[in-house]
């Protein structure tokens, strides 16, 4: 080989390296008035990450303030813990940071990222959220559910008087409320086709979703080393899992194409029905694809089920472990509905210490600790700091709802903070945003809550509720679970005491 090729060849990976360089020092100038942890050589500050991020980055923030820049790997990464900075980048530059990044899981489990969550900013996202909201998530289609909501809680307090009819009575509560909210939006979007043998399959998948959603993939972090993923297994894990879900969300999509051909069902509102159709409707700007359909039945499924299961689990710990409140909102609600034997819908707006209960759940133990990341789209100015584009930003609800400046007492459990009506969840109080704010607030919060409030104000209706023997409330374990939704990482068992069922 002629010498001067061959030195060539040996100075190019150096050339490039040198230009990544240069890059990233300048990236790191206009962002470098930024508090900033300090740093390792090639990992940044990723070894300070530990397996619950919202904390270890909630311990950060004290240190260096609620606005700080950490390099992850080779992404530069603004991280938020104050309302005051979440109010900049949700409100005053919402369109800015609208974006998210391409991560690995996202992009094999969300067939390239075409969900909802984790879409790109663009018209693709908008045309298929306003499908979404339009057809399962705004208030009337909520409200059109309801029989769905009602049939479900009542089947799972069936259930459990049944449990609570035998010898020992401990039912796994986090079981039946997992089970619950998985049917309850199973049966909105997929309607009587859904049998229990596939509920159970897909409530397996469920949780290894929210695991992989915050596994350490070696690409997210420095994408010229994907093959590491490969070389370590964890990409081919990733991948089998996704094939599990594409057969099984296949199977649903040709059953119903199967119906809807026949001509079975034709006014069906399934929500899978409805996507079908639209396919079909020469007035939609686009034709949605198989796996376009597959990305958003998963983001709505995954998405909707771990969620408000996480709520329900953690507002029965809360309870559980402050007796005067659990007595308080039980007399509420026996209240209300009292002479009745099940809570229905039309009593959930009398309820307001109900709701302030949730709400304060929703403070504390947020389903989503740190929102789904963000990414600038073009460079911005945040008060006196520059960030350009394709910034990564987290934003840290679970340490924005512990902030001593605006919650008085922020690791107490007082629901009556809330009573006041001042806050909401809609994403217009920077200092309580469970759900995130702006363009990418979640469309499924009103879904959620309604499936939250109707159980919770049954299982407080129809049952008194202990510990097992030998278990006390200073016993319970309040440790998170690892995952992109954070639940606690023990299963709760309680003993309920039937007193409302006739």
């Amino acid at each position: 080989m002629d010498p001067t090729l061959l030195a060539v060849l040996l100075l190019l990976p150096l050339f490039f390296l040198l230009v990544k360089r240069i890059k990233l020092i300048s990236i790191s100038r206009k962002i470098n008035l930024l508090p900033s942890p300090p740093r390792i050589p090639l990992i940044g500050n990723l070894h300070q990450i530990s397996l619950l991020p919202h904390q270890s980055l909630f311990e950060l923030s004290k240190k260096h303030g609620p606005l700080m820049l950490l390099q992850l790997g080779s992404i530069p990464t603004l991280v938020v813990s104050s309302p005051s900075y979440a109010r900049e980048i949700m409100r005053t530059h919402d369109l800015v940071f609208a974006s998210r990044p391409s991560l690995k899981a996202s992009r094999i489990l969300l067939y390239n990222n075409n969900d909802v969550a984790f879409a790109s900013y663009g018209d693709y996202w908008r045309q298929i959220r306003k499908i979404c909201v339009t057809n399962l998530l705004c208030l009337k289609q909520v409200q059109f559910f309801s029989h769905v909501r009602q049939e479900e809680v009542s089947l799972m307090i069936e259930k459990i008087a049944r449990i609570a009819s035998t010898s020992n009575g401990v039912v796994c509560m986090s079981e039946i409320l997992n089970s619950l909210t998985c049917n309850v939006l199973c049966n909105s979007i997929f309607g009587s086709s859904m049998t229990e043998e596939r509920r159970k399959i897909l409530c397996g998948l469920i949780r290894k979703n929210t695991v992989f959603f915050v596994q350490l993939f070696v690409e997210d972090y420095f994408p010229r080393l994907r093959w590491l993923d490969v070389l370590f297994g964890t990409e081919g894990k990733l991948r089998r899992h996704s094939q599990k879900w594409d057969a099984l969300l296949g199977e649903f999509i040709e059953e119903h194409v199967r119906r809807l051909k026949e001509g079975e069902n034709t006014s069906s509102s399934e929500f899978i029905d409805v996507m079908l159709q639209l396919t079909n409707d020469t007035g939609t700007a686009f034709v949605l694809t198989n796996e376009q359909i597959k990305a958003i039945l998963l983001d709505m499924i995954a998405g909707g089920t771990d969620t408000s299961f996480a709520v329900l689990d953690w507002s029965m710990v809360e309870l559980i472990r402050n007796p005067l409140v659990m007595k308080k909102v039980q007399d509420e609600v026996r209240g209300i509905a009292h002479g009745e034997v099940k809570v229905g819908e039309e009593h959930l707006g009398k309820l307001s210490f109900l709701k302030a209960v949730i709400m304060e759940v929703l403070r504390l133990h947020p389903p989503v600790p740190l929102l789904l990341p963000r990414e600038s789209l073009q460079d911005c100015q945040i008060q006196e700091y520059s960030i350009p584009k394709e910034t990564r930003v987290l934003i840290n609800a679970w340490a924005i709802g512990r902030d001593e400046v605006y919650w008085k007492e922020p690791h107490e459990f007082k629901p009556e903070r809330f009573l006041s009506g001042d806050v909401n969840y809609k994403g217009n109080d920077f200092h309580y945003i469970p759900f995130g704010s702006g363009r990418r607030i979640c469309p499924g919060m009103q879904f959620a809550i309604s499936t939250i409030e109707l159980a919770l104000a049954n299982l407080l209706h129809c049952f008194d509720w202990k510990l097992p023997s030998g278990i006390s409330c200073e016993g319970i374990s309040m440790e998170d679970s690892t995952g992109i939704t954070t639940t606690r990482r023990e299963k709760l068992d309680l003993v309920p005491l039937a007193i409302h069922i006739t």
